[in-house]
């Protein structure tokens, strides 16, 4: 594949009227079921147990039909910078903000299901030009996964992760960065620990707040605390995971619901940020309603909730049994994210450098949103350490730690 800036072009956001007028218009036609039969007083997670409750998705129907504002995303995504090129025949669409600073290091973050670029908006620009002058700067590079926001749907299998993180180096590469570091979380640590594992001459080191261990690991030098994480991981997974197995068998078929009903879109992603985030009730605790439904609405505009969903189909097991990572990682266990709680031994198994392990007081699976100002630190923390360990400059820390 030919490495030419040439190949990159620039991209505006712009939603017709007409879009947007259909969506208030289905929003405000929607046909809603009756009260779920577990009904409960808030604050309690247990309001959630059958889903969505119905008076939690009328409000916020409510107020993306009546007040919410697209515009002012697309404004902000249009202000930080976006583009689009080409890779394989897949059109890619990613936001680029170049740091100020001369020794600012190139940096890919990958978002996730049910996220997309919207997670990143928040934390970009202190990441790029931190207030601190003594915290990494970074120019920051943010791709829509292939079938998510303004990125191409793929019309054929094989977009899996190793291809996506295949995809990365060649797009890192026609912005000029032959050596970059990397984040993620969910689908995007996936894609950021192959590209440590498989693509070490270009991956400087990796952060990531998804780590998965080998298969086969057993619980017996683990503490307390890491056994508990351990069986409510398994919970999880046993009982939590009906949206993956739809998603990984029958994409096609939620994709219909997914495409044609805002309201059955926002019910089957807002269920996520509830669950998955560090809260006592509802995600609304720690992000706000506009960033939610600036995800939601970008699934919507871009008729991508099926083309998103084919990612559990072409990446079902994840990754390969047998990836091991030898570049430096940092490693972030945010104590809310019960889909994903690695314990550090397990995590040693296939991240065999770890530099930084950390594991906060709060925040959940989308930490961007949930905490951005801590998940700058932690991520200049960590991502600084990964430099240092990879210049033998100073031995980085590995005990928990608040950056």
């Amino acid at each position: 594949m030919p490495h030419t800036t040439r190949e990159v072009h620039t991209f505006e956001a712009r939603a017709t009227d007409a879009d947007l007028d259909d969506l208030r218009a289905r929003l405000a036609a929607a046909r809603l079921p009756e009260t779920e039969t577990v009904v409960r007083a808030a604050p309690g997670r247990r309001r959630w147990d059958q889903g969505v409750p119905l008076a939690d998705l009328v409000d916020v129907v409510d107020y993306w039909r009546t007040g919410y504002d697209w515009r002012a995303f697309e404004a902000r995504l249009n202000g930080i910078g976006q583009f689009r090129t080409t890779i394989d025949g897949l059109g890619i669409h990613f936001l680029h903000r170049r740091s100020s600073r001369e020794d600012a290091t190139p940096l890919v973050m990958t978002h996730g299901w049910p996220g997309s670029i919207a997670e990143f908006v928040d934390v970009i620009d202190e990441l790029a030009d931190p207030e601190d002058a003594d915290a990494p700067a970074f120019h920051v590079v943010v791709p829509s996964l292939p079938g998510f926001g303004y990125s191409d749907k793929p019309t054929e299998t094989g977009w899996g992760v190793e291809n996506i993180a295949a995809a990365w180096v060649e797009l890192m590469a026609r912005l000029g960065y032959s050596r970059f570091v990397a984040h993620g979380g969910d689908w995007g640590g996936n894609v950021t620990t192959v590209l440590g594992g498989m693509f070490p001459d270009h991956a400087i080191g990796i952060h990531t707040t998804f780590a998965l261990a080998p298969p086969g690991m057993t619980t017996d030098s683990l503490t307390t605390v890491e056994r508990e994480w351990v069986e409510q991981t398994r919970d999880f997974w046993q009982h939590h995971r009906a949206y993956a197995k739809q998603q990984a068998t029958r994409p096609q078929t939620i994709g219909y619901s997914l495409v044609d009903s805002p309201v059955g879109l926002l019910a089957w992603l807002l269920d996520k940020f509830a669950e998955w985030s560090d809260t006592e009730d509802s995600p609304f605790e720690t992000i706000s309603r506009d960033r939610i439904l600036d995800d939601v609405t970008l699934y919507w505009l871009t008729r991508t909730g099926a083309s998103a969903a084919r990612i559990y189909y072409e990446s079902p097991h994840s990754l390969d049994h047998d990836l091991r990572v030898d570049v430096p990682s940092a490693i972030t266990m945010y104590p809310g994210d019960i889909e994903s709680r690695t314990p550090r031994a397990w995590a040693q198994e296939r991240y065999r450098q770890i530099v930084r392990w950390n594991v906060p007081e709060a925040g959940g699976h989308f930490p961007s949103l949930e905490v951005p100002e801590y998940f700058v630190g932690d991520l200049q923390a960590g991502l600084g350490a990964v430099l240092a360990a990879s210049r033998g400059s100073a031995a980085a820390p590995a005990a928990d730690q608040t950056p």
